[in-house]
């Protein structure tokens, strides 16, 4: 198999008129553009959200070697967003409905190979369609428009594999199974007599460990189901959290004694099991601790590839510290799904949806969805739910049956959820997942009683009051806070430390209660929405991190949570200002740590070794610190400190505050200072004003200027101001390789003006 990759030099004109059909070949009027696109840029807040919901075109002109001539081809779309007409030459290939499934097309008839030119050419509706889920009624998130995904050729030969399923049997005994389910196409219109086919094991991608060989097999016409197994396998590494082992599968086809066709995937040995005593990894109970996940950025929605899909499963497993990401609401990147397998970060993924059900027609297309999904990416063992109920729908007793029928026969080894926030709901699933918003409503007492005497069940409710069974299920917190406790980075210092409350309240309580699995928050990132719902400027500001991936305090009690083995984390949750809160002050103050112990020591004051509070907080793994009085006052004395982390009585991390900060430089770090030029390739690069102890200057919106050089663009505007003294903007390479140089620029300052340069490799 070939896979030729179509991201180069595409064309776009922003409305639609049927003689881009009739006309294909004329690119008057066209602007050329690179894939991943948008059809609309939109400005970080404050927009129209139907600015970008039209109807579009896309050309692409391309070649075929003439050695394909007489295979099979077919034109592959990773996601279109929201239904696409394929037509290539003046030929009408397909369509599809929805935006987040991939699809392809067999155009052997229809290319034309050598010299000859090829016109490919995409209708692409992005309005919101309601005969498309998520689409037909109010939705929280947007879905923006375009070819966002990767789209590419894949060439076969007249017998090849359309898909392999692969999984472990036998995983927690010494001797391991693996088996290999293929569907092996035979499109030579003839019964073939003497095919072979090998499959081989690899670790590390690299060494083969097994192999497994059957020949004479007889091959009809069409489609033919074979199965292949890996017998006896051993001294086979387990898939965790902690070491997620990984393994390839090659398959290759002989036949007239010649090799014809291959196909790989990954693969990994482990068990997973959600019951109503919690959840198992390998037989190990492991509580779930995670976030939600919208795949959106500033500026562009879904538009960016791999590099930055792959950097927001970091920033949640290494950054965050979560073992779970639930793909809310929808399909995402296989670049991010694969990436989650490689980092250990467990998966629920979800289909397209957001309480609405519509009719026969629509509820057809969430089946398809259900079954795309589920063959794309049943390989990956980071997944460990399939999602199969509309986000927050009403019972639809037949549907669900429906969708969860064709769940269990495409993948019998996962099991099913459906999120709901409804009580006493239909339960067709194998897991009773539920959105739980209820400490929403009695957080205001918690705050004011000071987290004393709340009863946990204002906090979690029991099982059995949501479900309404006489006996326990397996069990999923997969919503919480967020629309009950909104919370900005640049709100004042009370707001963002109570947000962080919130989420320590939620984990210690559901990591008490045996039959809970666990519990993932809403969510991980700010994110643009429609104006009936978020603060009016188009956003959602639910997560723990902002829409640049910035934490807020929330998100650096997530990062106190990890291992001290990954990360030693020191987060005091103060600005250090002596009038930002009530009254004046930073007492109580709540210090997120991953260490033994603490120290606090001021210009006037030692306050001696402080321990974590898990007499508040006994079930989280790293309970914060809570420092009651610290001395300061409104008008009075203000001075320097240091807090100084240990672990086994020795120090190993600082924190240093100053009591009079100033802005004193400008500090750009991008996530990767090394691009590809072969591919569409970006990096984030995250803009702060420090003060003398390296710490933002939070209430600046001092105004960025960028200026770049080089094989390389700037996503978004280039001037803008910080957000509580930090932003971040993406960077895309151009497919030239060449040195990229950034600088930024601050003028807003009557004494000092400050500037910070990077350079980033294009390779």
């Amino acid at each position: 198999m070939r896979k030729l990759f179509l991201m180069q030099d595409w064309f776009f004109n922003s409305s639609f008129s049927e003689n881009h059909i009739t006309d294909f070949a004329d690119i008057r009027f066209f602007e050329k553009i690179n894939l991943p696109h948008t059809v609309k840029e939109i400005p970080y807040n404050n927009f129209d959200e139907t600015c970008y919901q039209f109807v579009s075109c896309y050309k692409k002109k391309f070649t075929l070697d003439k050695e394909y001539s007489g295979k099979k081809v077919f034109i592959n779309f990773a996601g279109v967003m929201t239904y696409a007409e394929v037509f290539l030459n003046e030929h009408y290939i397909g369509e599809h409905k929805g935006g987040y499934t991939e699809f392809k097309f067999d155009i052997s008839d229809y290319v034309v190979f050598g010299n000859s030119e090829n016109i490919l050419t995409v209708k692409v509706d992005s309005t919101e369609r309601s005969d498309i889920p998520p689409f037909g009624g109010a939705i929280d998130y947007l879905t923006y428009g375009g070819i966002y995904r990767d789209v590419f050729l894949t060439v076969f030969e007249k017998v090849y594999f359309d898909n392999m399923f692969l999984f472990a049997d036998n995983v927690l005994e010494s001797e391991k199974k693996l088996t290999a389910k293929l569907n092996v196409v035979n499109d030579l219109n003839k019964n073939i007599e003497d095919a072979k086919i090998t499959a081989q094991l690899l670790e590390n991608n690299s060494e083969c460990i097994a192999t497994v060989i059957k020949q004479n097999i007889s091959l009809t016409p069409k489609n033919n189901s074979l199965e292949l197994i890996f017998n006896n396998l051993k001294n086979i590494k387990l898939w965790n959290i902690d070491e997620p082992n990984i393994y390839t599968v090659t398959v290759f086809i002989e036949y007239n004694k010649n090799k014809q066709e291959e196909i790989t995937d990954i693969t990994a040995f482990r068990t997973v099991e959600f019951n109503s005593n919690g959840f198992f990894l390998n037989g190990e109970n492991i509580i779930l601790r995670g976030l939600n996940r919208h795949q959106s950025f500033p500026y562009v929605g879904y538009a960016l590839p791999r590099r930055a899909q792959e950097r927001d499963a970091e920033i949640l497993k290494n950054e965050l510290g979560v073992n779970i990401v639930r793909t809310s609401h929808y399909p995402q990147s296989r670049y991010f799904l694969r990436r989650c397998c490689e980092l250990g970060l467990l998966v629920f993924e979800e289909i397209p949806g957001w309480n609405y059900i519509g009719d026969k027609d629509w509820q057809d297309v969430a089946c398809d969805n259900v079954k795309d999904m589920i063959i794309a990416h049943r390989n990956y063992p980071a997944i460990v739910l399939w999602g199969v109920r509309i986000n927050e729908s009403s019972d639809s007793s037949e549907f669900y049956k429906r969708t969860n029928e064709i769940a269990r026969s495409n993948d019998p080894t996962r099991q099913t959820a459906g999120v709901r926030c409804i009580e006493n709901s239909e339960l067709h699933e194998d897991v009773y997942t539920m959105n739980e918003f209820t400490y929403g409503f009695y957080f205001d007492e918690a705050l004011k009683d000071g987290h004393q005497n709340i009863d946990y069940v204002k906090i979690i409710r029991r099982q059995e009051d949501v479900t309404g069974l006489s006996n326990y299920v397996p069990y999923l917190v997969t919503e919480f806070a967020g629309h009950t406790y909104p919370t900005k980075r640049f709100d004042g210092e009370e707001r963002l430390i109570n947000h962080a409350k919130f989420h320590m309240d939620v984990h210690d309580i559901v990591a008490s209660v045996k039959y809970i699995c666990g519990a993932l928050g809403w969510c991980a990132f700010d994110y643009n929405t429609h104006f009936e719902f978020g603060s009016g400027d188009r956003i959602c500001y639910h997560g723990v991190s902002d829409m640049f991936r910035i934490p807020k305090f929330a998100g650096l009690f997530y990062s106190s949570q990890k291992s001290p083995d990954k990360e030693i984390v020191l987060e005091p949750l103060t600005r250090y200002t002596v009038g930002d809160r009530a009254i004046g002050g930073i007492s109580p103050l709540v210090v997120c740590t991953n260490c033994d112990s603490i120290s606090l020591k001021t210009e006037t004051k030692d306050y001696g070794i402080l321990y974590p509070c898990k007499e508040k907080f006994p079930h989280l793994p790293y309970p914060p610190v809570v420092i009651e009085d610290v001395q300061g006052n409104w008008g009075g004395d203000w001075v320097d400190a240091t807090f100084t982390g240990y672990i086994d009585g020795k120090p190993c991390i600082e924190k240093h505050f100053t009591a009079k900060p100033v802005p004193t430089k400008l500090v750009l770090k991008p996530d990767s200072n090394n691009l590809n030029s072969y591919e569409p390739d970006c990096t984030r690069i995250t803009v702060h004003l420090k003060d003398q102890c390296n710490n933002d200057i939070h209430f600046s919106d001092a105004i960025i200027k960028l200026k770049i050089t080089g094989p390389a663009k700037i996503i978004g505007p280039t001037e803008f101001p910080l957000i509580s003294g930090a932003r971040a903007f993406w960077i895309k390479a151009v497919f030239k390789s060449g040195s990229v140089k950034i600088k930024a620029t601050v003028e807003q300052f009557a004494i000092d003006s400050f500037s910070s340069e990077v350079t980033i490799n294009v390779n």
